[in-house]
């Protein structure tokens, strides 16, 4: 049972299982056999010693898998309590066999909404891939009820309530401690409000016979800690800081100069061979007694900034900026410089106000920010991440990284790639701010502004994760990423 990079989305889901059982020719018994054995033996994995064993079975044909799982349980001598709602029997004929099957060998099966008996592991082969919607009222009561179990849950293919596609809780969802996917990874299932509920995620992708997934192509993918060794390459031997790049980190408003600072010290750290950075004069004492590695400069007015941009390589923008005046005229200088972007926080923000496609830029909004750029609420970029990234994309034709649990990146005319790390404790103010300083660090040495986006988020998150594991994820600050960021720079540095 595997954890693979391809994502596909719930038509693509369908469409490979409907192939698949039309070269069968058995109108996907042996599918649904294959995946109530699968279930049964990740079970078996996780929770060898359980005995009692209770199957929340819906209508459809998760709930025959359920019933699959529940007939091998009981073969093995386990207690084995089969469940469904009143007027939920079994409504198709694949599910209404699976049932067959479990009553003929003396399966019990109960209707009914009354209170949960005590078992060792639950079941949650209630809907599947086909909900996008929330649950019903007896449904909604009944997955309620479920999580206020103490026992562990495995949900088949997805937790009851989540939407395979988006990712988005729309109602109750089952808080699953493990979920069993069968053929395909299911998109919405690595990021968003998914991530509350699906537990530890493993694959099934069970014996297919060639052709099932005939035109089927993936719609997202795993962006995973390997990409990093693939993407940067040991330096050579005979280099100079002048092949590594240059960045320019712009922003720093009054009161908000340790954002640019953040930003500069980690494209410092991610590899870039010289950061400049411009900001107001208040500032500067400050930041080259902390970072005294960078180029500070004071930009007071229009002509302190003119005199930095044909050095740039790569220009930063947005960390402290602000909104005023002076933050007005900065962007409208950077716009007009001609350079690769990392565009952030108030730089998006103005944007916002007046939208143009950015086409060497790379946009990092978290929803907030993403819904302002898109014109929608935040609740409505948030219900269909994978929508809202590659509308941003398009819009303003660049790629775009879409922050937040489970990071999305975007290009026009890619498919995009989930960050498979992260954790909550990156929730505090400045993280945003070290990103843009990785990515613009990443861009400057070379890297596509896609891959770069992808490779920084993913470094980011991995660096958040490493120091969350040295010393838990509350309390987490930005400045904790540092020392870890450097290592994951390095791939392929000796142990």
């Amino acid at each position: 049972m595997l954890e693979l990079a391809e994502l596909f989305d719930t038509p693509a889901a369908r469409r490979i299982d409907a192939q698949a059982s039309a070269l069968l020719g058995d109108g996907g018994a042996s599918l649904m056999d294959q995946a109530g054995l699968a279930a049964w033996q990740c079970l078996l994995e996780h929770w060898p010693q359980a005995q009692r064993i209770g199957v929340l079975a819906g209508r459809g044909n998760n709930g025959g898998d359920g019933y699959v799982l529940a007939a091998l349980a009981r073969q093995s001598g386990r207690h084995v309590q089969v469940l469904h709602l009143p007027g939920d029997a079994p409504a198709t004929a694949l599910a209404q066999r699976a049932q067959a099957a479990f009553l003929a060998q003396g399966g019990d099966v109960l209707a009914g909404d009354g209170p949960l008996p005590a078992m060792d592991v639950w079941v949650d082969a209630l809907f599947g891939i086909g909900l996008d919607r929330a649950p019903e009222a007896a449904a909604a009561a009944r997955i309620a009820a479920l999580n206020q179990e103490t026992a562990p849950v495995l949900a088949l293919d997805v937790p009851s309530g989540v939407d395979a596609r988006t990712g988005a809780v729309p109602g109750v969802a089952v808080r699953a401690a493990v979920t069993l996917q069968f053929i395909v990874c299911h998109q919405g299932l690595y990021t968003g409000d998914a991530l509350e509920h699906v537990g530890e995620r493993r694959l099934a992708p069970l014996q297919l016979p060639e052709g099932s997934a005939r035109d089927v192509v993936a719609s997202a993918s795993r962006w995973h800690h390997e990409r990093v060794r693939a993407l940067l390459a040991p330096r050579r031997a005979n280099t100079h800081k002048g092949e590594s790049g240059q960045v320019l980190c712009v922003g720093g408003n009054l009161g908000s100069g340790g954002a640019v600072m953040l930003s500069s010290e980690a494209a410092l750290r991610s590899g870039a061979g010289l950061v400049r950075v411009a900001t107001r004069q208040a500032h500067v004492t400050a930041l080259l007694s902390r970072l005294p590695e960078a180029m500070v400069h004071a930009v007071e007015d229009a002509q302190d900034l003119s005199a930095l941009l044909p050095q740039s390589g790569v220009i930063a923008i947005g960390p402290g900026l602000g909104q005023d005046d002076w933050a007005h005229e900065l962007w409208r200088q950077v716009l007009g410089a001609g350079r690769p972007l990392v565009v952030d926080a108030d730089a998006l923000n103005l944007l916002a106000q007046s939208p143009q496609p950015l086409p060497d830029a790379v946009l990092t909004p978290h929803p907030g920010e993403a819904a302002r750029l898109l014109g929608c609420s935040t609740a409505e970029v948030q219900g269909d991440r994978f929508a809202a990234v590659q509308a941003l994309a398009q819009r303003y034709q660049t790629v775009v990284v879409l922050k937040g649990a489970g990071t999305l990146v975007a290009a026009p005319h890619a498919r995009p790639r989930v960050i498979a790390a992260g954790n909550p404790g990156m929730a505090v103010g400045g993280m945003g701010d070290l990103l843009t300083g990785v990515i613009a660090a990443l861009r400057a040495q070379g890297l596509g502004a896609f891959d770069a986006a992808s490779t920084g988020a993913l470094l980011h998150a991995l660096a958040g994760d490493a120091a969350a594991a040295a010393e838990g994820q509350r309390g987490l600050l930005p400045t904790d990423l540092l020392a870890p960021l450097r290592r994951f720079v390095n791939p392929d540095r000796p142990a």
